[in-house]
């Protein structure tokens, strides 16, 4: 669960998007990954999957409500119940006695020994929080030498009013009589196999574990809550578009004293108008005069660091490409800096004086330039 894709993201909608705008999307996407257009596609499949499960719950009023106020564990079957999620793998053997459900952990559990009495298992175990995701853009500038950036995130975190117990102040929950806090309760059943246990919801507690009798006014009695949260983040010196950061426990609180989810951020580089990158080096084009390229020039060429004087040999051709050592991007794991390289590109004016043009004539003359024209007599 916590490595799920956003469901909007899924669709390619805002999290404001209407029911009819959902609808819209879900049938552009399943049309787009359906496995009878994409036959054999694995990754179709899995978007087409993808695709159909961010439906389910976005098009119900009541899980996209759980899901806007609490993410993936807001929907999942035992919120609220001691924890985000449990329960084993389960199957039936429809062919006999119509139907069977059992838990391959509580067969394996009978066989080898060990586990809780009866194969149950409490849904009130530690687990961890939710991942939460969040961007930020940054400049070329700061990502080649890093930056402290403070970035709005949104995660569910535990209510402080009833430190996590879902009960109001000054009252605790009851341990459920009926499943002895675990949750679950756990019937067994005679079959051509054996023995076979089947484990389901407790239905007086609804899998919680504990009666809550007194719910905390500010969370309702599921002991979460979500907020707002600014948090201040180090993007090392060298990272690159796309790339993503992981801070540990900064994601949403984990339930019953589980550890905190992760907090990734994906950073955005914005567009240099006079730089370009590929991988540590920086590119650079430069416009230089006929002149120049002829002559030779001391130019002053920009950088990340600034302008710095660089001697252009003569004859230097249009296409050319000179190295500026360790004026690139920093290594993000160390060990230095990239190198620049200037491609230079001969301009040629588009506009001449007359006496411009005549210079040119002499001087293709000289150099025997075939089909040179010939200078224009000054009339006397």
């Amino acid at each position: 669960m916590a490595d799920k894709r956003d469901y909007y993201e899924a669709l390619g909608l805002s999290k404001n998007a209407s029911d009819d705008e959902i609808k819209k999307a879900f049938r552009k996407q399943a049309k787009k990954y359906h496995p009878d257009i994409n036959p054999g596609n694995k990754r179709a499949e899995e978007r087409f999957k993808e695709v159909n499960e961010a439906y389910e719950v976005l098009s119900d009023s009541d899980k996209k409500a759980r899901y806007d106020q609490f993410g993936h564990a807001g929907v999942d079957p035992n919120f609220g119940a001691g924890g985000f999620g449990g329960g084993g793998f389960h199957g039936d053997f429809s062919g006999f006695g119509g139907g069977i459900e059992f838990d391959l952990g509580d067969i394996f559990g009978s066989i080898f020994g060990g586990g809780s009495r009866g194969g149950a298992r409490s849904r009130n175990s530690p687990r961890k929080g939710e991942r939460v995701t969040a961007g930020v853009t940054i400049t070329f500038e700061e990502a080649a030498f890093g930056v402290e950036k403070e970035i709005s995130i949104s995660r569910v975190e535990t209510c402080d009013d009833c430190n996590g117990t879902g009960c109001e102040k000054g009252t605790t929950a009851e341990i459920c009589d009926n499943c002895k806090g675990l949750g679950v309760v756990t019937a067994e059943q005679r079959t051509p196999f054996g023995v076979m246990q089947t484990q389901t919801d407790c239905p007086k507690c609804k899998g919680r574990g504990k009666i809550i009798h007194k719910p905390c006014g500010k969370c309702k009695g599921l002991g979460m809550v979500r907020r707002n949260r600014k948090i201040w983040i180090n993007i090392p010196a060298g990272i690159d578009n796309g790339q993503t950061i992981s801070m540990r426990g900064q994601g949403s609180a984990g339930a019953n004293g589980g550890e905190a989810g992760d907090l990734f951020v994906t950073i955005s580089v914005m567009r240099h108008p006079v730089f370009r990158r590929e991988g540590s080096s920086v590119l650079l084009n430069l416009n230089i005069s006929f002149a120049q390229a002829a002559l030779g020039a001391l130019l002053e060429v920009p950088t990340l660091d600034g302008k710095v004087k660089y001697s252009l040999p003569e004859g230097t051709q249009t296409g050319s490409v000179f190295r500026l050592k360790g004026k690139g991007i920093p290594s993000l794991r160390g060990g230095g800096r990239g190198d620049q390289f200037v491609t230079v590109n001969v301009t040629v004016p588009k506009k001449l004086s007359s006496k411009q043009k005549e210079l040119l004539i002499e001087f293709a003359n000289l150099c025997k330039d075939p089909g040179a024209p010939e200078a224009k007599k000054k009339k006397k």
